[in-house]
């Protein structure tokens, strides 16, 4: 799972002392790493902007990303009632419409193009890999309250937005390389994600050490959860 990184002070107070600009998601991204790193610069996210990724691969995680859907789309079903206002409800209202339209629609084309049968894409039983992934949202999502939830939701995108970034431009041909970029590095996406980065700016701070503490491991399990999740694709195990 990987330790904190040494170089980061182990409390938001004493991090904000020397280094007053900045943010708690800083805070909580500087922590995670080399693991943020790795996860935004995988061979896997490489691959795929560069449409060199095997077929396989893309398959695989593909089959994985869509079993782990439900969840995520569970986890911010229920961050619609933690929301502190009704602004911040709607947000993740509009957010969900777009993923379960756009993002199902795309899954579907995708398997089809990879000739993934759909009886085993709908019956598909999540590997060992993405059932520890899921057991984390469900454990934010039951266990903890607004922040917590934040706590997985932020890096799980933030860190997609940050990899489709690098690839924007890399326009690979397969339609389901180059739209899965496209999905998480447009303009709706980004602001998306600034609000969620904005709103576990704002909650953080305000917690006590020891909840902060609690938020910090959620993001760097996240984090941790997201580079098994690409390597799974290759190895499968």
């Amino acid at each position: 799972m990987g330790t904190v990184s040494e170089s980061t002070a182990a409390t938001f107070a004493a991090y904000s002392q020397t280094n007053p600009d900045a943010s708690f998601t800083d805070w909580l991204r500087e922590r995670s790493e080399p693991r943020w790193t790795a996860a935004t610069t995988h061979q896997f996210t490489q691959e795929l902007g560069a449409g060199t990724l095997a077929e396989e691969a893309m398959r695989r995680y593909l089959l994985e990303d869509y079993a782990f859907f439900d969840t995520l789309v569970g986890v911010f079903g229920n961050a619609v009632g933690e929301a502190p206002t009704m602004d911040a409800k709607r947000q993740f209202v509009e957010f969900l419409a777009v993923v379960t339209d756009e993002e199902d629609n795309y899954f579907e084309r995708s398997f089809a193009a990879l000739d993934v049968p759909e009886a085993e894409w709908q019956t598909h039983s999540p590997a060992d890999t993405t059932e520890a992934f899921i057991d984390l949202l469900r454990a934010a999502r039951e266990q903890g309250g607004y922040a917590e939830t934040l706590a997985v939701v932020v890096p799980a995108e933030w860190i997609y937005l940050a990899w489709a970034t690098d690839e924007a431009e890399s326009n690979p041909d397969q339609f389901y390389f180059d739209e899965w970029i496209e999905l998480h590095a447009n303009p709706g996406f980004v602001e998306f994600v600034t609000w969620l980065q904005e709103q576990l700016d704002t909650v953080g701070p305000q917690l006590s050490d020891r909840r902060q503490q609690r938020v910090a491991r959620l993001f760097d399990r996240t984090v941790s959860h997201e580079v098994a999740f690409f390597d799974y694709a290759y190895h499968g195990a």
